[in-house]
């Protein structure tokens, strides 16, 4: 009896070990800060909705926003924010059972050093959810939330593609 629960035993801490082997493997890492080459940036263009989150997010990664294009080692040109919503589907008697929401977000980006301004970039953000007119609060809560989202996957691949921004040349 002894030997069969010291075989379950063993078999269990094989089977531990083999799945935390696998876990380790997948790539997963805990998000942390981006490493971004500068310290200071000048944010130009309309107060978009996405600004807030995108200032806290260089706030968080200890990048200074700076008033003054002459004092900032990058400069971010937001040029347009752009949501979207389309109908997908309706049902027989012609009611709308599922939208597409689309977010896009236009920007370029200048290195201190640069006299001329990178190509403008675009993020995208495509969410799709079904719709029940009986259930208008419920579903525009439910919006506002797919909205918000793709507002965050958008300030996520601002800071991806601010990593791989060139530092300037001294």
């Amino acid at each position: 009896m002894q030997m069969l629960h010291a075989v379950a035993v063993k078999s269990l801490l094989v089977a531990g070990m083999a799945s935390m082997l696998l876990l380790s493997g997948c790539g997963f890492e805990m998000r942390g800060k981006a490493d971004l080459s500068f310290k200071t940036i000048f944010i130009q263009g309309p107060n978009y909705t996405v600004s807030r989150d995108l200032r806290k997010a260089l706030d968080v990664n200890g990048v200074a926003i700076v008033n003054d294009p002459e004092k900032a080692d990058l400069l971010l040109d937001i040029m347009s924010e752009v949501y979207d919503k389309r109908i997908l589907s309706l049902s027989g008697r012609g009611r709308v059972t599922e939208y597409e929401l689309i977010y896009n977000l236009n920007f370029r980006i200048k290195n201190a050093a640069n006299a001329v301004w990178g190509p403008v970039q675009t993020v995208e953000g495509r969410r799709d959810f079904s719709y029940d007119d009986t259930q208008v609060l419920a579903k525009s809560y439910e919006e506002a939330r797919l909205r918000q989202d793709m507002q965050s996957d958008a300030v996520r691949e601002i800071m991806r593609r601010l990593t791989a921004a060139q530092k300037p040349s001294a």
